[in-house]
């Protein structure tokens, strides 16, 4: 990697998910619409489980760290996506954008590692129910939350130093509505060879270690559940699963579309429509 001169550029302007004038206002009242929305269903899912002893378990502990995280990342990314509706120039100071892109991958890890984690105990609470107060104590629980923050800490740092490391002399435009990694290493001046590379390899190996958990959590989960004879027992496992496997779906399946596919198979535009999905 190139050391970069920095002072070239002390602001980037983001060009936002469309530059059709007629549909700022608009999308502008949709995106505070979908930000309200994400405020009160994640906020209240906090506080109903912060203060209901009832749902002091393993699974709403981990849900709601997982709402915690959701809501982090719509209000690292909204308010300057709704404020660039309404604004003439689209700009964000070289600092503020540092922030949200390490914020943002941050709780990108965080939230694509708990999906994992969630899996996981989904699958002892079926397959080991016996053991599953044990095997999932409180203490457990801590300590993997602790360690899915830490490794999303450690990834946004790599990622912020493959990035902010080059050098951006020549356009400023971002071809995206945040600052993100890919749109930003398209405009550096430097050879993005290597960082590009580093990128991929630590952001793949996230995604596809959490992608892999969650599929062979699953596996067992889904044959454990067809060994109930019990129709009403099938029913009442399956239950407990329908809201993960739901944000699993679009989380990886929009995270691989993003990240993992050859960069020729799809345009910019639509990885904005793809991110929309991620960070709401």
């Amino acid at each position: 990697m190139e050391e970069g001169n920095h002072s070239d550029v002390t602001e980037f302007i983001l060009s936002g998910l469309t530059d059709r004038p007629e549909l700022q206002v608009p999308l502008f009242g949709v995106f505070l619409l979908i930000y309200g929305i994400t405020l009160v269903g994640n906020g209240g899912m906090i506080l109903l489980i912060t203060i209901d002893p009832r749902l002091h378990t393993p699974m709403y502990f981990f849900l709601r760290n997982l709402s915690f995280c959701d809501l982090c990342i719509s209000s690292i990314i909204s308010p300057k996506l709704r404020m660039n509706f309404l604004a003439k120039r689209k700009s964000i100071f070289y600092t503020a954008c540092t922030v949200q892109m390490h914020l943002s991958i941050i709780f990108a890890d965080v939230e694509c590692l708990l999906l994992a984690v969630m899996a996981y105990d989904r699958y002892v609470a079926i397959c080991n129910p016996l053991l599953y107060t044990v095997t999932m104590s409180r203490q457990l629980c801590k300590q993997l939350v602790s360690g899915v923050y830490a490794v999303g800490v450690v990834d946004s740092m790599i990622c912020m130093c493959c990035t902010f490391w080059l050098s951006f002399c020549g356009s400023n435009i971002i071809n995206h509505f945040f600052c993100d990694i890919l749109p930003l290493l398209a405009l550096s001046c430097s050879d993005t060879h290597i960082n590009e590379i580093m990128t991929f390899a630590f952001m793949s190996c996230i995604t596809v270690s959490s992608f892999v958990t969650v599929l062979l959590s699953y596996v067992y989960i889904i044959s454990t559940i067809l060994q109930i004879r019990s129709v009403e027992g099938q029913h009442k496992a399956f239950s407990t699963c329908t809201f993960h496997l739901t944000a699993v779906v679009l989380f990886f399946g929009m995270l691989i579309f993003m990240y993992l596919c050859p960069t020729s198979s799809h345009s910019m535009d639509m990885d904005k429509v793809a991110s929309v999905f991620t960070r709401w």
